[in-house]
């Protein structure tokens, strides 16, 4: 068995959806897969994050364990056999340290680039306030949520649950 390179976790999750034009993904596709849809819609997802306790083969690496991630990404399908697989493709992943570009880039040809970053959260009663900053072109563009700062569960057989349920 390989060992394993990276383990993180995945905190402060923000997402927002969109549906798009499936021309405008279909020349990102990888071979033997198409384009995976939602309720007949094919969807791009802006995702922000924060990586924490970010290890390479069981070692932090200092400076480098706690930081924001955006990334833009749609999702894909492919049959093995008889089953459908699913998958995400990541158009850009953005990230505020030029190491781990560098590591995402050169060792694993993703699409990384490091430019400066900021994460915001405030609480305002029950609600919480969560901002992804990014700085590009000399512009700052962000990715903002508020809510409900309560703990929800998804409904039990609710579309999004069960969809959530797949392997991705």
């Amino acid at each position: 068995m390989a060992a394993i390179f990276l383990t993180a976790e995945w905190r402060k999750l923000a997402m927002a959806n969109y549906p798009v034009d499936p021309s405008a993904l279909r020349p990102l596709l990888p071979h033997r897969t198409e384009l995976d849809t939602w309720a007949g819609e094919v969807y791009v997802s802006l995702v922000g994050f924060q990586f924490r306790e970010v290890r390479v083969r069981g070692l932090r690496i200092p400076f480098h364990t706690n930081f924001p991630e955006v990334n833009l990404r749609f999702y894909i399908r492919y049959k093995e056999g008889n089953d459908w697989k699913r998958g995400v493709v990541f158009i850009r992943e953005i990230v505020p340290l030029p190491a781990v570009s560098w590591v995402a880039n050169t060792l694993f040809r993703e699409r990384y680039i490091s430019l400066p970053m900021r994460y915001e959260e405030s609480q305002d009663g029950a609600s919480l306030n969560a901002a992804y900053r990014w700085k590009y072109k000399g512009r700052w563009n962000e990715l903002s949520v508020v809510a409900d700062s309560g703990s929800h569960f998804l409904a039990e057989g609710s579309p999004i649950e069960v969809y959530g349920k797949k392997e991705i």
